[in-house]
């Protein structure tokens, strides 16, 4: 059979081992060592192309767009003199990544954070978040996705003080259908012997890691960091960075942290930096740091 002669609009799929495809219509030619061994020709029976799922094609890494930012920006009134926080902003981040949202004070990091995360709407262009656009969302649906879908820690912790560190996550967690188990999550976290604590019985750095708990406990589509390390000391907020790392690489729970300290860069997937409202950079680490081996 001349693969030349085949009709215009058929496919010829050459293979260097036999194996099962299936497809509603196909002309199939199976090659090995340059010689024609085999062929086939016409529609597989119905329903077969349904089975493509149970053939092993070996490891194939797909990658899915988690968040996507569209020419976006974000302006504020001082009195009459209109103040553009954002100036149009794109990036996008995938399922699972680590991402460090690096920018100077007031360069517009916190302000994305806020979009991103329902507390704030920005005045124009697209923010989508897994298939929905939340610039679309009402009051009553940004609320929603605020309590579902996102969990928040920041620089300072937001605990309840009259609730022990248990009860401060569980408290978090009721207000969502699907949330895990605060005390597996405590005890994950390093705080199994401290969940009976009072957050005035708590260091700063285990009232930080009791917020993170209150935040993955929530069993959020993503996870949203605003300088969590920024009331820590230095050995006390790098264990904080090493537990988000973990979690990250535990859960697969997509990660964006925002930070002023560039040192802190390479421990994340993606790095965007942002500069007067825009974005300056987006720079992908192939091969990113544990941070543990990371000084500043």
């Amino acid at each position: 059979m001349s693969i030349s002669h085949r009709p215009a609009g058929s496919r010829a799929i050459f293979l260097h081992e036999v194996q099962l495809l299936t497809m509603d219509s196909v002309r199939i030619i199976v090659c090995y060592m340059s010689n024609i061994l085999t062929h086939f020709e016409g529609h597989l029976p119905m329903g077969a192309h349904q089975k493509a799922g149970q053939i092993d094609y070996g490891e194939i890494e797909t990658v899915k767009t988690l968040i996507e930012f569209e020419n976006v920006t974000k302006e504020y009134k001082i009195g009459e003199v209109p103040i553009k926080a954002l100036n149009g902003v794109d990036f996008s981040i995938n399922e699972g990544e680590f991402v460090v949202v690096l920018g100077a004070s007031g360069a517009g990091k916190s302000t994305i954070l806020n979009i991103l995360g329902g507390m704030d709407t920005a005045t124009s262009g697209k923010v989508t978040v897994g298939s929905k656009d939340i610039t679309g969302f009402n009051e009553k649906e940004l609320t929603g996705y605020r309590a579902e879908k996102v969990g928040f820690v920041f620089q300072f912790y937001n605990l309840i003080p009259n609730l022990n560190a248990v009860e401060n996550v569980e408290f978090a967690a009721e207000v969502c259908k699907n949330h895990l188990d605060a005390n597996e999550i405590l005890t994950k976290v390093g705080l199994k012997n401290r969940m009976k604590n009072f957050p005035s019985q708590l260091s700063g750095g285990e009232q930080q890691r009791v917020a993170i708990a209150r935040a993955v406990a929530k069993n959020p589509l993503l996870l949203l960091c605003d300088e969590p390390t920024g009331a820590l000391d230095y050995v006390t907020g790098k264990s904080v960075l090493k537990l988000l790392q973990d979690l990250n690489t535990e859960t697969k729970k997509c990660i964006v942290l925002v930070t002023h300290n560039s040192a802190i860069a390479p421990m994340a997937d993606k790095v965007i930096t942002v500069k007067s409202g825009k974005i300056e950079s987006v720079t992908v680490n192939e091969h990113k740091q544990s941070v543990e081996g990371i000084e500043w």
